[in-house]
């Protein structure tokens, strides 16, 4: 009788530490410098490939100025992440069901800033990502398109920041400019490249090459081959149809790229202790929102 209550008593006490002590959430950000280079679309099917590898997804649309997930994905949200801000709904509340068991946060479309919040706001919304920080295991970030605020803002806050670029000039330029602002005036040296929309392996290869020559000659960084996802008349399809390709075509060029990130990104080291914790995530944020407010007044 004492071995079973002795494994019982470990349980329990295994669960209360989970519950004192929230596991670590990886949480990434998906930047492009520009629009129309896929941004939504690659931040969309990385979080579905994820959840059908059993990680659990919470996918946050961070255009606070355009939200268009729930365009893309063809939800129909009844609240979104300012009803939570302001203390009218809770996370849960405006959490939608996406495709492959994904939680999609909409954005508050026309919410200017994130410095804008009061001190209520801040508190409610660290409050609340708190509160879902043991139900996931990744939240993915979509950014906004260009360089803004909130871009800089959500980018720094999170622990991996992607860069999707494709091989146009206003593209590596737009996204040699993001990764400097980052990296020169906010200490990041870490960023994992996404070449897409790809005609070849090697033209992926030959695109983050470019970008290497030019950020080894002027910044202090560490770019890594995230990999490429090919140009696939599939995933315009898909688009079209406001599915994700990964989904809707599963056997396609692009699908499988995305399901190849995927299995990449969970092979990434994952920060432990205060780091991984969700809540940081969302401090963290709120600190550099108001501190990029500041430089620019």
């Amino acid at each position: 009788m004492d071995a079973p209550m002795s494994k019982i008593i470990d349980d329990q006490a295994a669960g209360l530490r989970r519950m004192v002590t929230p596991r670590p959430v990886r949480v990434i950000a998906v930047t492009g410098g520009k629009g129309g280079v896929g941004k939504t679309t690659v931040a969309v099917n990385l979080s579905i490939a994820l959840a059908n590898m059993g990680r659990r997804v919470m996918l946050l649309d961070a255009d606070l100025g355009l939200a268009n997930i729930d365009v893309v994905l063809g939800l129909h949200p009844k609240y979104n992440l300012s009803n939570v801000m302001n203390g009218e709904r809770s996370l849960d509340e405006i959490v939608l069901s996406g495709p492959g068991g994904i939680q999609v946060i909409p954005g508050a479309s026309g919410l200017s800033s994130m410095a804008e919040l009061t001190s209520a706001e801040h508190a409610g919304l660290i409050h609340a990502f708190s509160d879902v920080a043991n139900d996931i295991d990744v939240l993915i970030i979509d950014t906004a398109a260009g360089i803004s605020d909130q871009v800089i803002s959500f980018s720094r806050a999170a622990q991996e920041v992607v860069v999707v670029v494709c091989d146009e000039p206003a593209s590596i330029t737009d996204s040699y400019a993001i990764i400097k602002l980052l990296n020169r005036d906010h200490g990041i040296q870490r960023f994992h490249v996404l070449a897409n929309t790809i005609r070849s392996v090697q033209e992926g290869r030959d695109l983050y090459n470019k970008m290497c020559r030019v950020t080894d000659q002027y910044l202090d960084v560490m770019l890594t081959y995230m990999g490429g996802i090919p140009y696939d008349d599939n995933l315009r399809k898909a688009v079209k149809c406001q599915k994700p390709v990964v989904e809707a075509f599963p056997r396609s060029r692009s699908a499988q790229a995305f399901k190849n990130l995927a299995k990449k990104t969970d092979g990434w080291p994952r920060s432990s202790g205060v780091n991984g914790q969700l809540q940081f995530f969302v401090e963290r944020l709120i600190q550099y929102s108001s501190q990029y407010e500041d430089m620019e007044r």
